[in-house]
C-alpha cells in the first residue's frame, strides 16, 4: 500500500500575492505564530477525510494545526473522539498528545484570509493541494465537508461540476468516483450562537460516517 505524502505548499507559498501579504504580516504582528501554510493532520491511511474552509487567524495560523486553538476545534475534535476518531485530550495546542485514527484533517485553503473569507480564485489556486490529497490516500472512502465552499472544492477537486449535487446539512452523496460526500455546516461559533448548528446536529454527521464506515451486521 503506498504511502505516498500528498503534495503541500511550501512554507513560504507565494501563488496567492493578497495570502502571502496577509501572512507576512502577521509575521511582524505575530512573530511567535505559525503564519504559514498549514499542513493536513492525521494518518495517510485514514478512510475519512475532512476538508475545512481556511485556518483561522488565532487558531490553526497560530499552532500550525487545522481547527486548534479556535471554537471550532473544541467541537470539532470532542466529536471526533466521541465517535472513535481520535484519542488522547484535546488541549488547544499542537503538543497536547491528541492524535487521529482513520481520519485526516485538510482545508480547502491553507494559509489564513483576512477576514477569515477567501476569494474564488484564491480557492481555485489551492485546488492542487486538495486534489492531491484525494488522489494520494490510498484507503480515502469518505468526505465531511464542512461549509458550502469546502462542499464546492471538494467537486472541483474531482473534477465534477459544483452542481453535481447541492449541499445540504448531513446529506450524503455518492460521487462517481465512489467517494461518498458528507456535508455539514462549519462548526463555527458563529454557526453554533445563532443556533444553525447544534452540538446534535453535527454529531448526527458523524454518525451517519460512522454507520457508512462501519455497518452493523
Amino acid at each position: 500500500m503506498s504511502t505516498a505524502a500528498p503534495d503541500a505548499p511550501a512554507s513560504d507559498c507565494p501563488i496567492c500575492p493578497r495570502l502571502s501579504a496577509f501572512r507576512h504580516a502577521n509575521q511582524e504582528k505575530f512573530p511567535s505564530f505559525h503564519n504559514a501554510p498549514v499542513p493536513s493532520f492525521g494518518p495517510l491511511d485514514a478512510r475519512l477525510l475532512i476538508v475545512g474552509l481556511a485556518p483561522g487567524l488565532k487558531g490553526a495560523n497560530q499552532t500550525g494545526r487545522p481547527f486548534t486553538g479556535d471554537y471550532a476545534g473544541d467541537l470539532l475534535y470532542a466529536t471526533l473522539k466521541k465517535f472513535g476518531f481520535a484519542r488522547g485530550d484535546y488541549d488547544k495546542r499542537p503538543d497536547d498528545g491528541l492524535s487521529l485514527h482513520d481520519c485526516r484533517i485538510t482545508n480547502a485553503v491553507r494559509c489564513v484570509p483576512p477576514e477569515n473569507k477567501p476569494t474564488t480564485q484564491e480557492s481555485k489556486e489551492c485546488l492542487g493541494f486538495l486534489t492531491s490529497e484525494l488522489t494520494t490516500l490510498p484507503r480515502l472512502k469518505a468526505l465531511v465537508a464542512l461549509g458550502g465552499i469546502a462542499h464546492g472544492s471538494v467537486l472541483s477537486a474531482l473534477g465534477l461540476r459544483k452542481s453535481h449535487c447541492k449541499f445540504a446539512h448531513n446529506s450524503v452523496h455518492e460521487l462517481p468516483n465512489g467517494f461518498l460526500l458528507i456535508d455539514s455546516y462549519h462548526c463555527s461559533r458563529y454557526n453554533t450562537n445563532t443556533g444553525r448548528l447544534t452540538e446534535e446536529m453535527f454529531e448526527d454527521v458523524f454518525r451517519s460516517v460512522r454507520n457508512r464506515l462501519d455497518p452493523e451486521d
